[in-house]
């Protein structure tokens, strides 16, 4: 099966009929944001305390909905103008911008608190014209995303790096760019589950995190058991209830959106019997 880098440019791959599946494909929804919320836990945010983040190849604004219910503040760049006609038709919280991640991030020094990506970065690994020169492409990409991130912050790629050539290239750029860190590997022993998640530093060299389901990792608990324990213990409302719903109007409110008023209908479950 082929990679999708290797069918066509990201603009032109994820057209109208495939940015579609992220709102229509239940397992791609589910991957999606199960990955993005390990992305976000690799950041090691602080507590209780709303951050403002970069999400590099937002697309249809699936990870952008796993900040939103974590509390944070977000906007995204996708160089897909289908993949952002989804998120925008989906009413997403974060501001999005259509833009080529391999000319750079267009934002002033020391912007964000942090940066995710979801399955992107893997994409400037391929030259699609006579322009593109993967190294330069890479090197301008982590040297302006370095500058805009603060100095505490972290940045966490989930990719898929196609051989090992690959990962000491995109590793290499990165590190030349000013970061510290490296590639964390979930479930390393699975075909299926395995996953890559490219962990950047800007405020010094400190310990990787241990990946998922590896011998460390000595507990054997689940990912998504980790990840529901944690929400309970944050005291997070649940998706769609009524207090999440109205924390949710209420964010919108405080970024200046148009929001319905709050009634003793909001977050009522229809009967179905229409």
């Amino acid at each position: 099966m082929s990679r999708p880098e290797h069918l066509a440019p990201p603009e032109i791959f994820y057209n109208e009929q495939e940015a579609r599946k992220y709102t229509h494909n239940s397992r791609i929804i589910d991957i999606q944001m199960q990955m993005s919320e390990r992305a976000v836990e690799l950041l090691l945010l602080p507590e209780d305390k709303p951050c403002y983040l970069l999400d590099v190849g937002c697309g249809s604004g699936l990870s952008g909905g796993v900040l939103d219910e974590q509390g944070h503040f977000w906007v995204g760049m996708d160089i897909s103008s289908a993949m952002l006609d989804i998120a925008l038709e989906r009413e997403v919280e974060g501001d999005v911008l259509l833009t080529d991640m391999g000319q750079g991030c267009p934002f002033r020094a020391g912007t964000f608190d942090g940066a995710i990506s979801v399955s992107a970065l893997q994409w400037l690994c391929n030259a699609d014209k006579s322009s593109h020169k993967p190294v330069q492409r890479l090197y301008k990409f982590f040297s302006t995303l370095y500058a805009c991130l603060s100095r505490s912050a972290r940045a966490v790629f989930q990719f898929y790096p196609e051989n090992s050539e690959q990962m000491e290239l995109v590793t290499a750029q990165a590190m030349k760019a000013g970061f510290y860190g490296g590639v964390v590997v979930d479930f390393p022993n699975s075909t299926k589950a395995k996953k890559f998640f490219l962990v950047l530093m800007t405020g010094g060299s400190m310990p990787l995190p241990k990946g998922l389901g590896t011998e460390e990792d000595s507990k054997g608990v689940s990912y998504i058991s980790k990840r529901e324990h944690a929400k309970k213990a944050r005291g997070k409302p649940l998706k769609k209830s009524r207090e999440w719903i109205l924390e949710k109007k209420e964010r919108r409110r405080r970024q200046m959106k148009d929001v319905r008023a709050d009634s003793k209908y909001t977050g009522r479950k229809r009967s179905g019997r229409f």
